[in-house]
């Protein structure tokens, strides 16, 4: 039921090594994603506001850099030399590591049961962090109709991401189911017959699943479908509500799992990796005509749309749960005393330290500190010893102060809306939104809409202005290199110079960056890019009229 074949995590490495770095830093701030993840044997403490912080990343690696924290935590970047013969990587060498983690999927348009509106999805994912703290899922609802595709940015380790790209489509498809099928399985699962396949995955050979958790994580999910059955109230479940509850339902039982423990050391020791990291989620569910984005955290869903002139505009279909969000801050203030309105939200962090206002895991943002204490006191040694999970928020007085829920979006897709981009923060960071739909709907269409050049202020020469065109012109008469949509992307997010174009060399320099560097010039990025089928959708409107 829960079963797939378990694949090792294959773990881009950086191929050049040839700087060299001085890294000076206090016991607490030793950022690289290196926290309990998921290779326990490896575990190096790394402690909370190292973990959570995120930087402004330089665009120039050869720059000396100082990242500023507290007055005594900080992480200065020498001038870092190379040899006279400098090290590049080759296009084919570039190509092999952006295409490494791709993956594209067609969908059939008839199924024998449904006809979809989804042509397609491609995929992609580029280490920044080692191991990626990000995961991706995509699966076909198999008892209801339509797909379920989303993003995931862990923080403090991959474990709790990991565990959401493998759980909540689950969670998501038993609370869209009817009481009938409910029954229907707990039924089979009694008496020991063969289960209705509720989803069917179209994952990467990277997107590997927990094999030894997986009988942990369908005892809870079992524990689910018969709280629902027992609920019963005879109503058809309505999409938005589904989601929502599955979000809550699988975040309060990552918790209820790490506080309970489990007999085996090695699932014990994963069911609080999972609770103590954390991760963000950002989920379409596409059924017809009837698009919802549920969102929690700062990843984020864009539309891509084509107006009649062949141009494309975009559509941000989620909120990001951050302080530059004035609703999700007042939601936040108005759940807390009074006397906490200067400290719940500090230097635009939750409490200081956390970035996102929503997210799975991070149960320090959420238990008790007794509980805490509890937990860690009757937990393995080596989660006891980590400076991370011993460390108290400060100012931390009427938990819970994050939560998982999230918010539900629901937009009916017209035929002029060609297709939807879902991405983690580190894509939106280095591209804005109306270039990211520019570039993958030129991808999809293969029409290039000419803009007049933009040097950003700039002072160029005549001789660089030709260069600039010459280039644009052999980017236009070219077959494109990348048949994978978010493959583009990245690309672009990677090797983009100041005129918008993507640079070789400067992509060739992102790519060979060193572990030490490669998380402070960019972060984890993982795309899906989803295309709409145009004449079904048109078709669903003509029906609807």
């Amino acid at each position: 039921f829960l079963g797939a074949m378990f694949v090792p995590m294959q773990l881009f490495s950086p191929l050049i090594r040839n700087r060299e770095i001085i890294r000076i830093y206090s016991t607490a701030y030793n950022f690289h994603g290196r926290h309990f993840c998921c290779q326990p044997q490896q575990l190096n403490p790394i402690p909370l506001k190292a973990s959570l912080k995120k930087t402004t990343r330089p665009n120039n690696p050869a720059v000396c850099r100082v990242i500023a924290g507290p007055p005594h935590q900080y992480l200065q970047i020498k001038d870092y030399k190379t040899s006279a013969q400098r090290c590049y990587l080759t296009p084919p060498q570039v190509n092999s590591i952006l295409k490494a983690n791709e993956y594209s999927f067609k969908v059939p348009e008839f199924d024998g049961k449904n006809v979809s509106s989804v042509l397609g999805f491609d995929s992609n994912q580029l280490p920044a962090n080692a191991p990626i703290e990000d995961r991706r899922s995509v699966a076909t609802c198999l008892q209801t109709r339509g797909m379920l595709l989303g993003v995931f940015d862990g923080h403090a380790g991959c474990a709790c991401a990991q565990a959401i790209s493998e759980r909540l489509f689950y969670y998501t498809a038993i609370s869209l189911l009817p009481h009938e099928t409910l029954l229907e399985i707990e039924n089979a699962v009694e008496s020991g017959r063969a289960v209705l396949p509720i989803l069917q995955w179209h994952k990467h050979p990277n997107d590997y699943f927990s094999k030894e958790a997986a009988k942990l994580y369908f005892n809870s999910l079992r524990t689910y479908w018969q709280e629902l059955i027992d609920l019963n109230s005879g109503e058809s479940p309505i999409v938005k509500e589904a989601l929502i509850h599955a979000f809550k339902r699988l975040d309060n039982d990552i918790s209820l799992e790490a506080q309970v423990g489990d007999p085996n050391s090695f699932l014990n020791y994963w069911v609080l990796q999972v609770a103590f990291s954390g991760a963000t989620a950002c989920v379409a569910h596409i059924d017809g005509i009837n698009l919802h984005i549920a969102n929690t955290g700062d990843s984020r869903a864009v539309l891509g749309v084509q107006e009649e002139d062949g141009s494309w505009s975009a559509v941000t279909l989620s909120n990001d749960h951050t302080a530059q969000n004035e609703n999700e801050v007042n939601r936040v203030h108005s759940e807390h005393p009074k006397p906490e309105e200067k400290t719940v939200v500090k230097q635009d962090r939750l409490l200081g330290l956390l970035m996102p206002f929503r997210a799975f895991g991070d149960v320090k943002f959420k238990w008790s500190i007794e509980l805490q204490k509890r937990v860690l006191e009757s937990g393995p040694d080596q989660l006891n010893e980590n400076e991370y999970t011993k460390f108290i928020p400060p100012n931390y007085h009427t938990p819970p102060y994050l939560t998982a829920e999230p918010e539900v979006i629901r937009h009916e897709l017209r035929p002029q809306d060609k297709f939807l981009v879902l991405a983690t923060d580190g894509l939106w960071e280095t591209l804005h939104r109306q270039e990211v739909v520019r570039i993958v709907g030129e991808h999809i269409t293969g029409v290039h809409l000419q803009q007049p050049i933009s040097v950003g202020g700039y002072r160029v020469t005549l001789a660089q202005m030709h260069s600039l065109l010459m280039d644009r012109r052999a980017r236009t008469t070219s077959v494109f290199e990348d048949q994978n949509a978010a493959t583009r992307l990245i690309r672009h997010a990677v090797g983009n110079n100041e005129f918008g174009a993507v640079d070789h060399e400067r992509l060739s320099k992102m790519l060979s960056l060193p572990e030490e560097l490669a998380r402070m010039y960019r972060d984890d990025i993982t795309i899906i890019v989803v295309q709409f089928n145009s004449h079904i959708v048109g078709a669903h409107h003509k029906t609807s009229t």
